[in-house]
């Protein structure tokens, strides 16, 4: 099984050379004002146009209203949509139909039942994204370099991918005992929040 690469939360273009050199099929650009590796439309719109052709351009957001949502998709022009709030089902199915774009639905997760969760997204989502449920009263929701117990997504058959804690020691592991087709990394490229390194 061919297993894509997902590197979130990139922010320069000697980041994105590293990314796209070693294999990541996507890039991450993230519109968050909260999170440390928030971009601006200026900027996105340099990475996305350095990335166009090479890899696919991930715009990640929060519970996005429409007047951001629009923006990013014209000024930005990502190849996906990834959706990481409280988003509801018919929230992520207005957006789909609003930009015509793939979506990616984050969906937090610490146990088992965190998964029924994700039966709500299968119809309108393109691809669930599994990620480490933040801790209580964290200010983000994802790229907190926290983990959950991979095996839980055995035997998930929609398409996901698998986030949350992971780096270059646990990846494989991550990827045996989950099955994900996909992987998404941000945190564990870092040497400290927002600050990634291509080593």
């Amino acid at each position: 099984m061919t297993v894509e690469v997902k590197i979130c939360g990139v922010r320069t273009p000697a980041i994105l050379d590293a990314a796209i050199t070693a294999g990541a099929g996507f890039v991450g650009l993230v519109f968050f004002q909260k999170s440390p590796r928030n971009l601006t439309l200026e900027n996105a719109q340099a990475l996305a146009a350095a990335a166009r052709g090479r890899a696919k351009t991930v715009a990640v957001t929060v519970d996005p209203d429409d007047a951001l949502i629009d923006a990013v998709v014209a000024e930005v022009r990502p190849d996906v949509l990834q959706l990481h709030g409280s988003e509801t089902p018919k929230r992520v199915a207005a957006i789909k139909v609003r930009t015509g774009l793939p979506v990616f639905k984050a969906v937090p997760v610490a146990e088992v039942a965190d998964l029924a969760v994700a039966a709500r997204y299968t119809d309108v989502a393109d691809t669930i994204l599994f990620d480490a449920k933040a801790p209580p009263g964290a200010d983000l929701p994802g790229g907190n370099g926290m983990r959950f117990d991979w095996k839980l997504l055995h035997g998930v058959t929609a398409p996901f991918a698998l986030s949350g804690g992971l780096d270059a020691g646990n990846v494989a592991e991550a990827i045996r005992l989950s099955g994900a087709g996909l992987v998404d990394v941000s945190s564990g490229v870092e040497t400290r929040p927002a600050r990634k390194t291509p080593r």
